[in-house]
């Protein structure tokens, strides 16, 4: 008999806690579809420079389940380094890409992995349609996100869109034909195109542990991503220079007219003070667009490997 194969992608970084838990939950789903379907599962569990006993906990299950591979990075490379290193170890027909932390139910597998099997897609992916029990800031700034995202990427993102999905082999290969070091994957699935479908569901907490995400990590994330799929910023700053421009025209002749008209009383430091202020706020934020741009250009020329791996099984 001829088994399809389905790869299970797991990024892990200190997920000691809920490793074991995850394990036995998508054991239970891949024994549900492998039962319909003549499926055989594999799980690649990447550990991204874990500090703890996430690891040794890996090698256990390596040894007990040959089913579970795993890769363990040097150090910490980032959840992106990770979903790239596991689809580039994939060799299953369909890939999933979940987290250990069962924030992602296993059991959507069942309908993602039936939409794309036989419903004509080629990759289901997730998004939460609530953010009940999220912290308000971090909801607050992704909401904001997703809506500035909407108005200036050249990919559509949709609203709550998570790494949670699963594709079949000819997405999985155009996904890694796309080898950017500041790598961006909700605009990267997006990007390749090909035939999706969006899986909802309500908003689950985190089995144990706490979240990896500060909302500085979450903000430098967001900021990857818009630079990564939008020039926009860069036309913004171009709209704000001409503008800027114009003033300064406008108020130099300003000044020439009332000079030659009624001379140069000792007057206007405040008026002087704000123009100043901001010439150069605008020019301090071109700056930083122009900048942050040209960081991308210097990392990506430098061609360093998105990430080193210490052990693998």
């Amino acid at each position: 008999m001829n088994y399809i194969i389905l790869s299970i992608i797991v990024p892990c970084y200190n997920e000691e806690e809920n490793i074991s838990i995850f394990y036995k939950e998508a054991c239970n789903t891949l024994e549900i579809i492998g039962k319909k379907n003549s499926i055989l599962g594999e799980f690649i569990f990447v550990d991204d420079g874990s500090r703890d006993k996430t690891r040794d906990i890996l090698n256990n299950l390596n040894k007990e389940d040959k089913r579970v591979h795993y890769i363990s990075f040097s150090r910490n490379f980032g959840k992106e380094a990770a979903i790239f290193a596991g689809l580039s170890k994939s060799k299953g027909n369909y890939v999933a890409i979940m987290d250990a932390d069962l924030q992602d139910p296993p059991s959507l597998i069942l309908e993602m992995f039936e939409a794309v099997s036989s419903g004509g897609y080629d990759c289901a992916r997730a998004k939460r349609v609530t953010r009940k029990g999220e912290n308000i800031m971090k909801s607050f700034f992704a909401k904001s996100f997703y809506k500035v995202m909407s108005k200036i990427a050249d990919v559509r993102i949709e609203d709550g869109a998570r790494d949670f999905s699963l594709m079949n082999r000819k997405y999985v290969e155009a996904v890694l034909k796309l080898s950017e070091r500041i790598r961006f994957s909700k605009g990267i699935f997006n990007w390749v195109g090909f035939k999706t479908k969006y899986f909802g569901y309500e908003n689950i907490e985190r089995s144990k542990g706490d979240t990896k995400w500060s909302l500085i990590k979450l903000f430098l994330y967001a900021l990857d991503g818009i630079i990564a799929f939008s020039s926009k910023p860069l036309i913004i700053s171009s709209v704000f220079s001409c503008l800027l421009f114009i003033i300064a025209l406008f108020l130099t002749s300003f000044i020439i007219v009332r000079k030659l008209l009624f001379g140069d009383p000792v007057n206007g430091w405040a008026s002087t003070m704000c123009v100043i202020l901001l010439c150069g706020s605008i020019q301090l934020l071109t700056i930083g667009i122009l900048g942050q741009y040209l960081a991308r250009v210097y990392t990506e020329v430098k061609g360093r490997p998105l990430y080193i791996v210490k052990e693998e099984e």
